[in-house]
């Protein structure tokens, strides 16, 4: 197979493995909620920032009343995020762009989204493909290392843009976001960062790096 013919084996093994190819982040089909939670997503779990969710937009349930919150109190309920401080100042700001400049309108397209706080092009891409369907290679942790584990990218690539920028070639533009969270799930069932079992996992059969393993062991 050559790299394109095998990333769509890749991503029609793993669309029957996850049918349902949903975001993480409980955001209720609310754009502006996205945005906030994925940047309290950073270095910290999807299942924690969902928790976090819940207490922060039932008191800040519209981006006017989060853009206008006292930070300290916006602080004590992301605490458990981490980096709570950074992270408050962060969504307070976001909100208040949001609504000055774009009227609560999430913007549609890479460049005005990378002027909020906090977002980069991870978030961005996140957003695009969600929210707008439209093309888009989030890459995450989970898409970074399964990529060059299965050998979607070159072994021993662990930059974002590089990651991105080779999948969005070989990944079909409609099947990219959804790959992407399919590749969180495929992460945390299967190909953990550590603790993973190659041996039970679903896709060994066309992995490239199970594939050269196997040639090692039988002198191929």
């Amino acid at each position: 197979m050559d790299n394109k013919e095998f990333a769509a084996a890749v991503v029609a093994r793993l669309a029957l493995l996850y049918p349902a190819a949903e975001c993480a982040l409980e955001y209720r089909g609310e754009p502006w909620k996205l945005m906030v939670m994925a940047r309290l997503s950073a270095q910290c779990t999807d299942k924690r920032v969902n928790e976090v969710g819940i207490p922060l937009f039932e008191k800040y349930p519209t981006p006017e009343a989060l853009a206008d919150a006292d930070l300290s109190d916006v602080e004590e309920i992301v605490r458990p995020c981490g980096l709570y401080r950074m992270k408050a100042k962060d969504i307070i700001a976001e909100c208040r762009r949001l609504c000055d400049v774009y009227g609560g309108v999430l913007p549609c397209d890479m460049d005005p989204l990378l002027t909020f706080e906090g977002v980069g092009r991870k978030i961005a891409n996140l957003l695009l493909g969600d929210i707008y369907k439209k093309p888009a290679i989030v890459a995450d942790t989970h898409c970074i290392r399964i990529s060059a584990r299965l050998g979607l990218t070159p072994e021993g690539t662990n930059d974002p843009y590089k990651t991105e920028k080779i999948l969005s070639g070989l990944i079909e533009p409609d099947e990219q976001s959804d790959l992407c969270h399919r590749l969180v799930l495929f992460g945390r069932e299967y190909c953990k960062a550590v603790g993973f079992d190659c041996g039970a996992c679903p896709l060994a059969d066309i992995c490239k790096k199970q594939i050269k393993k196997d040639k090692k062991k039988t002198g191929a």
